[in-house]
């Protein structure tokens, strides 16, 4: 079974200079219950359909499962998912020993937040915290991109 094992933190410095990579996401949620979040994700000119389980007691590793569709598929599940699309702009920043962070900066209803994840091959790998990081916010379910659908940071 596929497992996700991540970390999650507010960015509170510059980290745009320190990015190989960026791109566009569109995402929308056909299933926001915990036990099973169901999304659909286009980003650039892919389309993908996700499943997450329920997370472990810290929020650090949940089962998750991810297949490629197509943008056009995608762009029509868009229209089937729960009330608000969210849209950000994904940054990856190296990290070191083969890791990365994939850090998120929202668009439109959750403009102002900027969050980083780390995925990591297991709960104990150690990474170094870069001085750009904030307080960690792993676990803390309003930091879900399925709760930031539901109640937009703008709205807290």
């Amino acid at each position: 079974m596929p497992i996700e094992i991540e970390r999650k933190f507010l960015v509170r410095g510059n980290f745009k200079n320190l990015a190989t990579r960026k791109y566009s996401i569109a995402q929308g949620f056909l299933s926001t219950v915990p036990e099973r979040t169901v999304r659909i994700r286009i980003k650039e000119d892919k389309g993908y359909i996700t499943v997450k389980g329920i997370s472990d007691k810290e929020g650090i590793s949940r089962f998750e499962w991810e297949k490629e569709i197509s943008k056009t598929d995608a762009e029509n599940l868009l229209t089937l998912c729960e009330k608000a699309i969210i849209e950000k702009v994904r940054y990856i920043i190296p990290s070191s020993d083969n890791l990365f962070f994939e850090v998120d900066e929202f668009l439109r209803e959750n403009k102002g937040l900027i969050i980083a994840e780390i995925e990591l091959p297991n709960a104990n790998t150690f990474f170094k915290k870069p001085n750009w990081l904030g307080d960690e916010v792993t676990g803390q379910v309003k930091y879900y991109n399925a709760m930031l659908a539901k109640k937009p940071f703008n709205k807290w």
